[in-house]
């Protein structure tokens, strides 16, 4: 059997041309060779496996050729065949990492005097430089400054902020730029031409993705996957040896999460770590698709995407399901889930909680796109403290029916009810309301959508003894909306009814959203409890001159506490603290 060579030592470049992806420093080298301005000492810095030696080596080979084509190694002189043998005096190789001492820089120092026997240059290619001791650096500058004619050195490092600014300003500094995509791809799909191999355009997309702008791991990745591959590359088996999820898991996580189906995606949760993957790389995988989401949402930020073909038409239809701000929000949920994640107890419900928590916004945001409602739209004309009255239909699990009945011209007389001790406010000149109407008879029968579309059309019924129902029902329904929205009970506690209409008045704008958020509830809960079968409107007035005697939103909260005691306020800030 013949020794195998793995790719990135068998196809790695022997000529400037071959580079892949470092255009800026190889026309740069090409030209200093042409013109004849050569220093004496380069650095060239960058990430893993861009090819910082192997540029190194061309440009060492290239400068001693006997018979440079095209400011090109020829490959056929004494020069270039010493090289490639490896018996070459003239270009000497030293790993820092392993020779970081001060002896090892004097031994260097010894062999810059000896002249070269052939050729014109010795170069000298320091890999690793960083990690040269203080000393060692400290030794190696005067030599590095003023070296004889014949030396040149080649220094290269991964972590360039780690070497003295006195080494740095001694050099000729290349940036090495990360491989993109692209180029990875063309030049694997080059290699596996050359070695006979079948391959998709997803497969290399995958190992070069994967590799991170690494051509050599992008290598060592490929012979990998050739190898369990036997030849041929296929996706899903690329992704299974490169322990990759492929893509249409994550396209089926976010149908699943948008039409909140949650316990389908717990099924899939499960059958991803039952495979061997952990929940750490499903959640990362899935925030990078709902990047490549967001990304495709612009024409201008398309190109970010680096995927071709049929999978970037995917991710173009899916984006278009989903709006901008959908999407921030399952990023923003997605990402303190993983932040949290490595100090869960345990680390599968911790994932599970957020997984349900993304699907219970997916439905949200659903609802919200069929019925067209936003918050802006809402209140239109909240700042300018005008007075506003709409109809909206309510996202309820069953289908709901719109009332079309005139807005009024001003908010209904509240009535004082005989139940509450509490004595009726005085009125006072809203800032702003909204209202709500809503077939009941729809809500609780589960009716249809075609049957509420009908009956939208005809008169809206509403149920004559309204007000003596929710009347009586009134106690009852603060005390069960208070076992399950405390917060809601308190702001309700002083509404009052009228014919059809729950009256409230809010002394805040927060305190109304809040409210406005929950209307739905707020209207299904009191026709349960009081069985009115019609319409029942909600009135939210906002009136900023209403005594707020209990504190109900969270900056209300702190506002009377503060107020109760001034030194809070100083406690809070000496000890750095956030409200929350």
């Amino acid at each position: 059997m013949d020794n195998f060579i793995v790719s990135a030592r068998k196809y790695r470049p022997a000529t400037f041309r071959s580079v892949v992806g470092q255009s800026q420093v190889t026309e740069t080298l090409k030209n200093a060779i042409q013109r004849g301005q050569l220093a004496h000492a380069y650095l060239f810095c960058g990430p893993r496996g861009v090819g910082k030696t192997t540029c190194a080596r061309i440009f060492a080979k290239a400068i001693n050729c006997s018979n440079p084509v095209d400011n090109e190694a020829c490959g056929e002189c004494e020069s270039c065949k010493s090289f490639n043998e490896g018996r070459s005096f003239n270009i000497h190789e030293l790993d820092a990492a392993s020779n970081t001492g001060v002896d090892s820089i004097r031994d260097l120092i010894d062999q810059v005097r000896v002249p070269p026997q052939v050729g014109r240059y010795s170069v000298f290619i320091i890999d690793e430089v960083h990690m040269l001791s203080q000393a060692a650096f400290n030794a190696f500058l005067k030599t590095l400054e003023e070296p004889p004619a014949h030396a040149i050195f080649i220094l290269a490092t991964t972590e360039k902020h780690k070497i003295l600014p006195t080494i740095l300003s001694r050099c000729q500094i290349y940036d090495f730029n990360r491989i993109k995509v692209e180029d990875a791809v063309d030049y694997l799909r080059y290699i596996a031409n050359q070695e006979g191999v079948e391959s998709d355009d997803e497969s290399l997309n995958l190992i070069a993705q994967k590799a991170d702008g690494a051509m050599r791991d992008a290598l060592s990745m490929f012979d990998k996957a050739v190898a369990f591959c036997s030849g041929k590359l296929e996706f899903k088996s690329v992704a299974h040896t490169l322990n990759v999820l492929d893509y249409d898991t994550y396209f089926r996580a976010l149908s699943l999460i948008k039409s909140g189906d949650y316990q389908q995606l717990l099924l899939m949760l499960d059958e991803v770590l039952r495979s061997g993957f952990s929940a750490s790389t499903f959640l990362s995988g899935l925030l990078d698709h709902l990047r490549d989401l967001l990304i495709c949402k612009s024409p201008q930020t398309v190109s970010l995407l680096e995927l071709s073909g049929s999978i970037a038409e995917r991710y173009k239809m899916q984006s278009g399901e989903w709006s901008p701000d959908a999407l921030f929000d399952l990023m923003s949920l997605l990402s303190e889930v993983e932040i949290t994640l490595r100090s869960a107890t345990n680390q599968r419900l911790h994932i599970e909680l957020g997984l349900m928590k993304a699907c219970s916004m997916g439905e949200k945001k659903n609802d919200f796109d069929e019925v067209g409602f936003s918050l802006p739209e809402l209140l239109p004309d909240v700042a300018a403290g005008t007075q506003t009255a709409e109809r909206v239909q309510v996202a309820t699990p069953a289908p709901t029916k719109v009332a079309e009945s005139p807005a009024p011209t001003a908010p209904a007389a509240a009535q004082p009810l005989p139940q509450s001790s509490t004595p009726a406010p005085k009125p006072q000149k809203p800032t702003s309301t909204a209202m709500l109407g809503v077939s009941i008879g729809a809500v609780l029968s589960g009716a249809h959508a075609e049957q509420a579309e009908a009956e939208e059309k005809g008169p809206t019924h509403i149920d004559p003894q309204s007000e003596e129902k929710m009347t009586a029902a009134r106690d009852a329904f603060l005390e069960k909306l208070k076992n399950s929205r405390p917060r809601l009970a308190i702001a309700l506690s002083a509404m009052t009814v009228s014919e059809n209409k729950i009256c409230a008045t809010v002394p805040s704008l927060p305190l109304y959203e809040e409210l406005m958020r929950n209307r739905g509830e707020i209207v299904g809960t009191m026709a349960e409890v009081s069985g009115v079968d019609g319409v029942i409107e909600v009135e939210i007035i906002i009136n900023e001159s209403k005594d707020n005697s209990r504190p109900i939103t969270r900056e209300d909260r702190y506002a009377f506490l503060v107020q109760r005691n001034p030194e809070l306020k100083e406690l809070i800030r000496s000890l750095d603290l956030e409200v929350e």
